[in-house]
């Protein structure tokens, strides 16, 4: 009898011992290398900081893939796939009948709500071939449980919301979040209240100064190869007026490059909370938070560079005030879940890099494209044209069959592009599979690879070479330390703290939130659960 009444007494007990956190918080960093974190760690007080110190973190997350670009980085970290899994190769590739771009979530099906129709723009997440957590959770609750993405980028929100979630993202044309109709037919009454606050008209005419005393700051505030853009200036302070008299596109670029744009989300996040009722009861919800910043501000300044320290900073305290807001929707820390991660992280100016001793060079694309495609035309005549996307050659022309040519083709530009001095390897994708992997460059461009959306012919650039458009800002997109290592943070329940070496791979994250969440993995996934931070509780 007694040992009946303690079996009924336990059984009873497992649900609520077992029940998954009533809230998920995501929090993406977009350029957030590891480089960057750590070189900046002590700085951090605020919700960033303590995360570090209370969770478990792994400094050395690296991804497995060639091209660590946002769009492809965000949707391995929500589908714990790589993209010759999920298709989504970068933020754009090139339709080789045309030779022109498509960007990655583009769909004119399903239009932007309540901005001014333009063909060919992000919109929904049709080009998404795998199963993202979003769409798990809605999937396994019966639709109870919500997911809800919010973003500055649009590549950033919509592969954090997959198919069945709810994606949101600033539009620097007309100011205010939008969505595509593939998610609503019209703006919930939240998302009106806070497009009506105008939150980021409040910048407009200020300045981005110094959140703490310029003598704290590492290096110079003018650094090599920094750009000028929406009318920001290189040095501090910045105005955030987009040089217009009042607010525009120009304006609302600038806006969104400062860590104002910060704010603003963490605002956008607290009427999600509210709007859809988040971590209210016991059926589980996911937040997703990208933050867009960081990566303007790289791409324009670089990793060392004061606007970076800066932005990060102030990121800091955004994520207290963030993760403050989660605790209180969710109950508590008991019923919340926190995981930080990045899309990829991000090279040094070649510039910077070369002053220091590096063998660095800038690498402009439109000139190795164009010299590429004078050698086809020699050597095979017609019009046979080379367009570069990062590490991936499209090869196309009018008078090749459907704008595509054949193999002798692009074996020819491969060997070309393996002869430049800033190569270290090419290879056509007739090849790609079976080549052999003397350095161990083929594995990355294997997964970053899908058909029909990669290049004709892949290639990697040599360590410190940016192929890059502009003389001005860097950029990133090879699987080297610095474009891929990226941090990895899980705090809350069920979560046992510590700091762990190991390098990992990102997609184990969705993997291990799927593990807290009590689901089960999102269908296309690769990574699995790091058991050693889960207490099972």
């Amino acid at each position: 009898m007694i040992r009946a009444f303690v079996l009924a007494v336990a059984l009873t007990a497992l649900p609520a011992l077992a029940r998954p956190p009533r809230l998920t918080l995501l929090i993406s960093v977009d350029a957030l290398s590891s480089d960057v974190l750590l070189r900046n760690r002590h700085r951090l007080k605020g919700g960033l900081g303590q995360l570090l110190a209370q969770g478990a973190y792994f400094p050395y997350a690296r991804y497995g893939y060639a091209e660590c670009r946002t769009a492809p980085g965000h949707t391995t970290l929500s589908t714990g796939a790589n993209p010759w899994r999920h298709g989504i190769v970068d933020n754009r590739w090139v339709d080789r009948a045309t030779m022109t771009r498509v960007l990655a979530f583009a769909d004119d099906a399903h239009p932007v709500l309540e901005v001014p129709r333009t063909p060919g723009q992000d919109a929904g997440p049709a080009h998404i071939q795998a199963e993202t957590l979003a769409d798990r959770l809605r999937v396994a609750t019966q639709e109870r449980g919500k997911a809800v993405a919010l973003s500055i980028k649009s590549h950033a929100a919509i592969p954090l919301a997959g198919r069945a979630g709810q994606a949101w993202w600033f539009d620097k044309g007309v100011g205010k979040f939008v969505t595509g109709t593939w998610y609503t037919k019209e703006f919930p009454e939240w998302v009106k209240a806070l497009n009506a606050r105008k939150l980021p008209e409040a910048s407009f005419g200020k300045k981005w100064e110094l959140m703490r005393p310029a003598a704290e700051y590492v290096g110079e505030d003018d650094g090599p190869a920094e750009a000028d853009v929406y009318g920001l200036g290189r040095t501090f302070p910045h105005p955030l007026d987009g040089g217009l008299p009042s607010p525009g596109p120009a304006f609302y670029k600038a806006f969104a490059l400062s860590p104002d744009s910060h704010d603003v989300l963490v605002e956008a996040a607290k009427a999600a909370i509210v709007g859809e009722g988040l971590g209210k009861d016991d059926v589980p919800d996911l937040l997703a938070v990208s933050f867009s910043s960081t990566d303007l501000v790289f791409h324009e300044f670089g990793p060392y560079s004061w606007e970076m320290q800066d932005t990060l900073l102030r990121l800091d305290r955004a994520l207290g005030q963030l993760i403050a807001a989660a605790e209180r929707a969710a109950g508590g820390r008991g019923n919340l879940v926190i995981a930080l991660s990045a899309d990829h992280g991000g090279a040094a100016a070649p510039e910077q890099w070369a002053a220091m001793g590096q063998p660095a060079k800038r690498v402009h694309s439109a000139e190795l494209a164009e010299g590429l495609t004078q050698a086809l035309r020699q050597q095979f005549g017609g019009d046979v044209t080379a367009a570069l996307e990062q590490l991936d050659v499209y090869l196309g022309g009018k008078t090749h069959q459907n704008g595509a040519v054949d193999a002798a083709v692009r074996r020819a530009a491969a060997a070309w592009l393996a002869k430049h001095p800033s190569v270290v390897t090419a290879v056509a994708s007739d090849d790609l599979p079976t080549a052999p992997d003397i350095a161990g460059f083929l594995q990355p461009l294997r997964k970053s690879y899908f058909p029909g959306r990669s290049g004709d012919v892949v290639f990697m650039v040599r360590p410190f070479h940016l192929l890059h458009y502009t003389t001005t800002g860097t950029s990133h997109g090879t699987p080297y330390a610095y474009d891929s290592q990226v941090p990895m943070v899980f705090a809350g329940k069920g979560i046992r703290p510590g700091t762990y070496l190991e390098e990992v791979d990102p997609v184990d994250f969705a993997p291990t939130l799927s593990a807290l969440m009590e689901l089960g993995m999102p269908a296309s996934a690769e990574g699995k659960p790091r058991f050693e931070v889960l207490t099972g509780k």
